[in-house]
């Protein structure tokens, strides 16, 4: 039994006005001399544990709409998306379609070996990175193996889409955890990873949280001093989703500040190895399979959720491409973007070099994610779930996090009835676009309250009372030869 908060612990209700303001429903702010410690059960990590649980269940139910099913006119069973459901709804998820046109309901098929023809007769494989794209191939094994067994059954899409999202839910209370493990002293911060908006709405809208898991599980095993397991998580989440490799670039920039290059070396050659391990026997065996998903960003156009789309509809500017052929990629985009990543990437080089202190890891991993998602041609709506977990770990500002958040998730509602179209009582572009240019200038003002606590550490909350060292960082271990200290005024003691 402890009196007062643990020993360095952050008490929200006494640090964030919002936590302050929420605490008058249950009594105030925790007091002075409360009893902290006594729960036996309900420590920090198991309750934010459990809001994620809760989250997450809201998020299934979100999407439960798109799971009806009705009795079509042939007496068949079907999936109820007539009427635009899965936009008026707002419950659209890429796993529900993905399931037939990918071929994942045919045992027969494997990913990347196998391709299927559309309707303009052109040939497709599986479009996904290695890991998800085998991610999504189990999941569907498991739903012929769930329908062969006596047990509750519907439509196999629909126990397709529920067993993806207990491994999706699984997968995110692992980086709740991993938060939780790499703040022991602001458990609490985790909490907006566990309710933030942006899980409720896109937690299942997508695969992203299976690399979201591996990256937080990538730093914490960092911060654990164990580096080739933290490259094998990250070569991993490369593995799944490109946007944990990005990473890297932070691993070195910190190591060189620090002067602790060893780390690092470890990190990069682990990740290397983990990521060739996944992808290299899939290229050789099915080369043209494993290129697809290389070949289709290419040919990708501006997504309506880049600045790059947004900027052309207000201002009437046809691109840098102009008017493009069906599948004719666009070459100057893809080299603008890419221009523009390696500036910002520069940008993060100069700014670890020029900050006062060793700069954070989260940090800068938070700016170079949030740089590639600002520069990039496409910003799916599931790829703001990458920020939560670094924002939370890189500015723990709860006001600002959750105002973020909550306009990025709403972000989906104009999105949704944009793609039902004003013909049929939706909306018109005018109101997505100008929600997605919003949200980019929240992601802006982020970094920059980010790139302020890296020039200015007194102004960063992990800092601002602290002189510690990076939290992110694996601490030197004492040599064992090392001389004893010994303070001022004593002497040391010969045994």
């Amino acid at each position: 039994m402890t009196t007062g908060p643990a020993r360095g612990r952050v008490v929200p209700s006494w640090t964030e006005p919002l936590v302050a303001s929420a605490s008058r429903l249950v009594g105030g702010p925790l007091g002075r001399h409360a009893l902290v410690g006594r729960a036996r059960f309900w420590t920090p990590l198991r309750v934010v544990l459990l809001l994620a649980v809760v989250t997450l269940a809201v998020g299934w139910f979100a999407k439960a709409p798109c799971l009806q099913q009705y009795r079509a006119a042939d007496g068949t069973l079907a999936l109820d998306w007539q009427n635009n459901r899965q936009y008026v709804a707002m419950c659209y998820s890429d796993t529900v379609p993905l399931y037939g046109i990918e071929r994942l309901d045919d045992p027969t098929a494997i990913p990347y070996r196998d391709a299927w023809v559309d309707g303009d007769g052109a040939q497709h494989f599986m479009e996904y990175p290695v890991l998800t794209g085998f991610y999504q191939w189990g999941a569907a094994r498991l739903t012929d193996v769930w329908q062969s067994l006596p047990l509750p059954s519907a439509l196999p899409v629909v126990v397709y889409f529920d067993l993806v999202a207990v491994g999706l839910a699984l997968c995110w209370l692992v980086a709740v955890w991993s938060v939780v493990r790499l703040r022991p002293d602001r458990p609490w911060d985790a909490a907006l990873v566990a309710v933030s908006p942006l899980v409720a709405v896109h937690a299942f809208t997508n695969f992203d949280a299976l690399a979201v898991a591996l990256a937080c599980g990538g730093m914490l095993a960092l911060q654990r001093r164990r580096p080739v397991l933290a490259g094998i998580l990250l070569g991993l989440g490369g593995a799944a989703k490109l946007y944990p490799l990005l990473l890297l670039l932070p691993v070195v920039l910190v190591a060189v500040r620090r002067r602790d290059v060893g780390p690092a070396v470890r990190v990069l050659v682990a990740a290397a190895v983990a990521w060739l391990a996944v992808n290299l026997p899939v290229a050789l065996a099915w080369s043209d399979g494993w290129w697809e998903f290389v070949r289709l960003n290419r040919i990708r156009p501006a997504d309506p959720d880049s600045l790059y789309y947004a900027l052309s509809y207000f201002t009437g500017w046809s691109g840098f491409d102009g008017p493009l052929r069906a599948d004719e990629a666009p070459n100057t985009l893809n080299a603008v973007s890419a221009a523009l990543l390696i500036v910002a990437c520069a940008g993060l080089v100069v700014l670890a070099a020029k900050a006062p202190r060793p700069p954070r890891l989260a940090s800068l991993a938070f700016l170079v994610v949030a740089a590639f998602l600002l520069v990039n041609k496409v910003w799916s709506p599931q790829y703001s779930l990458w920020l939560v977990p670094l924002a939370v770990l890189a500015l723990p500002r709860w006001r600002l996090l959750l105002a973020w958040m909550a306009v990025d998730a709403l972000v989906w509602v104009p999105r949704m009835f944009y793609y039902v179209g004003p013909g049929a009582k939706g909306l018109p572009p005018d109101w997505f676009l100008g929600a997605v240019l919003l949200r980019d200038a929240m992601v802006v003002l982020l970094c920059v309250l980010v790139v302020r606590t890296v020039l200015r550490p007194a102004t960063d909350p992990l800092r601002a009372a602290t002189a510690a060292a990076d939290p992110d960082w694996p601490m030197r271990r004492p040599s064992q030869h090392a001389a004893p200290r010994v303070a001022v005024g004593q002497s040391p003691k010969h045994g």
